[in-house]
């Protein structure tokens, strides 16, 4: 199994102790997410220090204001970086404003089609606009859309040909639309991840997550789809593998 979508660098323990508890549970490739300068660096670094662990290289839409596009671009360039992302839009927190996430999202839209590289989304209250933007801007490129939200245009998403990404939200009771969403995305677009440290699945919600946690998200899917969980680790490892190219 793999986890294509954590925060290394949010999480408590050190880099070291996460990836050898998910070398351990059988975590065989992490993709480690950036979201602001200094997590880009952190990310690089966890790649270059630890084979089984990638980096994507982004400005999380939080974090748009002051977005330099050219420190961007010169991390991205390194050959650990797999995707460009997260980006996208926030319209929950507004931590940054609407101009200034568009500003950002636009320029990785361009980033990835630059350095052919997947672009990983992230999507809060704003679905229209995000699906409006990668619909005008993203054509051609291979889109992730990172801890799937919007159950009730899978199918708009599947038509665009995007990968859609489950964490571990999917598990939770009250996500019925959410788990009934993952079963209809085809084995070939869908993935799953932690976002650690943030959405532990059941039955370790409540607690801080990590990459291992992933094997409980890989095994609610597995189940929901009605898949024996060999077919289905190593199906989501052949998507994942052919996206990212690990």
């Amino acid at each position: 199994m793999n986890d294509s979508h954590t925060h290394l660098h949010l999480c408590e323990p050190p880099t070291s102790e996460l990836v050898a508890a998910a070398a351990e549970a059988g975590v065989t490739r992490i993709l480690t997410v950036a979201i602001d300068d200094e997590s880009c660096v952190a990310a690089l670094a966890a790649a270059h220090a630890h084979p089984e662990v990638y980096a994507a290289i982004g400005r999380h839409p939080n974090a748009a204001a002051g977005f330099d596009a050219d420190r961007l671009a010169e991390y991205a360039a390194d050959p650990r970086c797999l995707a460009i992302g997260e980006t996208g839009f926030d319209y929950h927190h507004r931590s940054a404003s609407p101009e200034d996430q568009r500003r950002a999202f636009s320029r990785q839209i361009d980033l990835a089609r630059e350095l052919d590289k997947p672009l990983v989304i992230h999507s809060r209250d704003a679905d229209a606009d995000t699906l409006g933007l990668l619909r005008d801007r993203a054509g051609g490129l291979r889109v992730v859309l990172h801890c799937f939200s919007m159950p009730g245009r899978v199918r708009e998403c599947l038509d665009e040909g995007w990968w859609i990404s489950f964490a571990g939200n999917v598990t939770f009771p009250k996500a019925a639309d959410l788990a009934a969403a993952a079963e209809l995305v085809p084995a070939d677009r869908l993935l799953v991840e932690t976002d650690a440290p943030f959405l532990s699945p059941v039955p370790r919600r409540g607690r801080p997550n990590q990459p291992a946690g992933v094997l409980h998200t890989a095994r609610f899917l597995a189940d929901r789809r009605g898949v024996p969980y060999p077919e289905f680790e190593d199906a989501v490892d052949r998507c994942a593998a052919g996206l990212f190219g690990w």
